[in-house]
């Protein structure tokens, strides 16, 4: 097993970026975060602007079946699933059918609604009541997951916090390198073990480190793929118990990331890894990859588990705390009015 200690020097990327955020006022913040979600989100966003402003004239549209098709339609190529955009659009005929409606009054009942269904409690890491926080992280090779582990350490060390990185990824080296690596930059201790060896171990030895340096965080990567589906699946549950034979309350949090560009296939493998590891949130990376940032909703409703995060750019600190009212204003705020209307 091996253990690798990075000091936290005043130069590094992550001490700077610490300091920089913790003297921006709290509305600079937000607007960063903010402005870094519509970028995100700006593939999506472009499919709605051009899409629903098509359906409109300049003095509106009379909300009959046809036209409600229509807007079911658009919502659906956004990724968001047959259920939400049905929802929607019965709202819509509740609200505004057999008489003409703007672009205006269309977008602000969506909004509303989306809300509603996109609505969640606000806390997006359940934090240990003594000893550090323990955060198993899962997804399939290729979702992003290692890169938001690495956003996510990044994301505690801005805000004073110390971290440990158990790599128990141990069938992928080329993982465990990129860890590493991320470690070195974010001052961050990271436990390895041995290509091949059992991933149980090194998240044991990893929340033993974390024990007894007193840090506030161990977060552990885990294998996306085995010879099996079941294979990985037992891996993944003996890791979730050997982290309870550590800290009682082990894991606190169970984080499975997905690829938003997969689209509907991550509600699948959320129904799968939360069958499996009891996943308490998810991590929805690359949406600024995919004109389909509807998939939000999709897992939302489908899965039931709160959204924490979404990756909304390559940089260690494009990672966004999701809120689910910023994510609807940002999927809607550059929507251009229908030509001929001022």
């Amino acid at each position: 097993m091996a253990f690798f200690r990075r000091s936290k020097s005043t130069d590094t990327p992550a001490a700077d970026e610490s300091t920089a955020a913790d003297a921006a006022p709290e509305p600079e913040k937000k607007k960063g975060l903010f402005a870094r979600l519509k970028q995100g989100l700006k593939k999506t966003t472009n499919v709605l602007n051009t899409d629903i402003r098509d359906l409109f004239k300049a003095e509106g549209r009379l909300v009959d079946d046809d036209f409600l098709e229509e807007v079911r339609d658009v919502l659906i190529k956004t990724d968001m699933g047959v259920g939400s955009a049905k929802e929607i659009v019965s709202e819509l005929a509740r609200q505004f059918r057999s008489r003409r409606v703007d672009m205006d009054e269309l977008l602000g009942t969506v909004k509303a609604k989306l809300k509603e269904l996109m609505a969640q409690a606000d806390e997006p890491i359940r934090m240990a009541q003594s000893g550090p926080t323990v955060i198993m992280v899962a997804g399939v090779n290729g979702s992003g997951k290692t890169t938001s582990i690495a956003k996510l350490a990044h994301m505690f060390a801005a805000e004073g916090k110390t971290v440990v990185l158990g790599a128990a990824d141990t069938f992928r080296a080329a993982a465990v390198e990129q860890l590493k690596i991320w470690a070195g930059r974010i001052g961050a201790e990271i436990v390895t073990g041995a290509q091949d060896s059992d991933p149980a171990s090194v998240a044991f030895a990893a929340v033993k480190k974390a024990i007894e340096t007193d840090a506030d965080i161990c977060i552990i990567d885990t294998a996306g793929r085995l010879q099996t589906q079941l294979n990985l699946m037992q891996q993944l549950e003996k890791i979730h118990r050997v982290l309870g034979k550590q800290i009682p309350e082990a894991p606190h949090e169970v984080i499975l990331v997905l690829d938003a560009t997969t689209g509907q296939n991550g509600i699948s493998q959320a129904e799968h890894f939360t069958k499996a590891v009891h996943c308490t949130g998810i991590i929805l990376a690359k949406i600024d990859g995919t004109a389909k940032g509807g998939v939000v909703v999709a897992i939302r409703q489908s899965v039931g588990l709160p959204v924490k995060f979404i990756g909304v750019g390559e940089q260690a600190e494009d990672l966004a705390k999701f809120v689910p009212d910023d994510f609807v204003d940002a999927l809607f705020e550059d929507i251009e009015q229908p030509a001929g209307k001022s």
